[in-house]
């Protein structure tokens, strides 16, 4: 039987994308360097490659490349990230978690978000992909960015102790996110770890939100650490019993 830890490190990522790649993947590396002690790393969705839609078919290269890299170095952490990937002849915004020098969960970005032409470019994934996975004894689920906004899919994640979302959020629709995320939190009794972009255009606020609804944000900062403490999971669940 495999014991959950009472608390785990975590730290979720807010950077700005940058026009050339491997900037982007350099950075990374070395921001899992710096954070090599903590447990659980996202970082904000298509991060390496942002959504560039004039170079798909180089995208998609250079991603599943980076992802080979990312598995060499990976091991005892848990690093979530979105990548542009081939599906055949169509592209994917596929969520990947890497654990132990593999991908031990893979989920396809299912709400394509119509005012940033994704539909356009992008083949959505199944809902029925989007249910909660374990790692070593933790329960876990994925939602991509705009998937955050449907209850629908809330209700397939129910239960779980840590929602990743991993996000490319405007900066106009900030509130939004914010809202949403420690919503989900606190319905859920659960933590949220979002970690969005911090492009110019794009709304900053990635935090570590517990199930209560405090969050852990600082706009101003590359990397948000925290603490995922199952203690307070349970402690919520046993005080506001749902069921």
């Amino acid at each position: 039987m495999i014991k959950i830890p009472k608390k785990m490190e975590a730290v979720v990522l807010q950077l700005p994308s940058k026009k050339r790649y491997q900037e982007n993947l350099d950075k990374l590396l070395e921001l899992l360097k710096i954070h090599q002690d903590k447990q659980i790393i996202v970082a904000p969705e298509v991060y390496l490659t942002a959504y560039d839609y004039e170079h798909m078919e180089t995208a998609a290269m250079f991603s599943l490349n980076a992802l080979k890299t990312l598995k060499k170095e990976v091991d005892e952490q848990i690093v979530v990230l979105t990548l542009i990937l081939k599906d055949g002849d169509d592209f994917v915004n596929q969520a990947v978690v890497i654990h132990k020098h593999k991908v031990v969960h893979r989920q396809n970005k299912v709400k394509l978000f119509r005012l940033g032409d994704e539909d356009l470019y992008l083949k959505a994934g199944k809902e029925k992909k989007i249910k909660p996975f374990k790692i070593e004894g933790v329960t876990y689920a994925l939602l991509i960015c705009f998937e955050l906004r449907f209850k629908e899919l809330w209700k397939r994640i129910e239960g779980v102790d840590v929602v990743l979302v991993p996000a490319r959020w405007g900066l106009f629709r900030k509130r939004h996110l914010e809202i949403l995320s420690r919503a989900l939190a606190v319905m859920n009794q659960c933590y949220v770890l979002l970690a969005n972009s911090s492009d110019a255009d794009m709304a900053s606020a990635s935090a570590i939100i517990s199930p209560n609804g405090e969050a852990i944000q600082d706009d101003a900062k590359e990397s948000i650490e925290g603490v995922v403490d199952f203690r307070e999971i349970k402690k919520m669940r046993r005080y506001i019993v749902m069921d």
